[in-house]
């Protein structure tokens, strides 16, 4: 019989398959951005940033992920799924996450971090969102946080790399 995992070990697994995902896309001259959304505990969708493989500012990590997942699935709805974010959703994927219904937003790094290492965000965190929004959406930060800011000083010691 197979042991339940924990919570906390479900977080930490699918994050890890975020992290995985961004360095592949650092990999490829992408950002250190990567996104997994799961269902039942099982992968619909993981995928990292691709702003400058199709000169598509709108290509965050989340927004991809969301894109194919909803593909995958044949729906818009998201309900029964919760994404894992290498970083704090930028308003415009807070926005994207609660427009598909995906009720639980978990991530690593925040947006101040991605703002320490050069990227241009808003200073609009999640929790602000959430509450202007009165959006219902659960926000687990933190997530492997660790890891994932060592993704991003990985991304940023490169000499070749490129921002936004």
């Amino acid at each position: 019989m197979a042991q339940q995992l924990s919570k906390n070990e479900e977080h930490h697994r699918f994050m890890r398959r975020a992290i995985q995902r961004a360095r592949d896309g650092v990999g490829a001259g992408q950002t250190p951005f990567g996104a997994c959304i799961v269902r039942n505990g099982c992968v619909v969708s993981c995928e990292h940033n691709e702003v400058w493989k199709g000169t598509d500012i709108t290509a965050h990590a989340e927004i991809c992920a969301i894109r194919q997942a909803c593909r995958t699935l044949r729906t818009i709805d998201l309900s029964e799924c919760v994404i894992y974010s290498t970083c704090e959703p930028c308003p415009m994927c807070f926005s994207a996450c609660h427009w598909a219904r995906i009720p639980v937003i978990c991530f690593g790094a925040r947006i101040r971090d991605a703002q320490r290492i050069g990227f241009n965000e808003l200073t609009l965190s999640n929790r602000q969102m959430k509450k202007l929004g009165a959006s219902r959406v659960k926000i687990v930060p933190n997530v492997l946080r660790e890891e994932n800011l060592l993704l991003f000083q990985e991304w940023h010691s490169l000499d070749k790399k490129r921002g936004y």
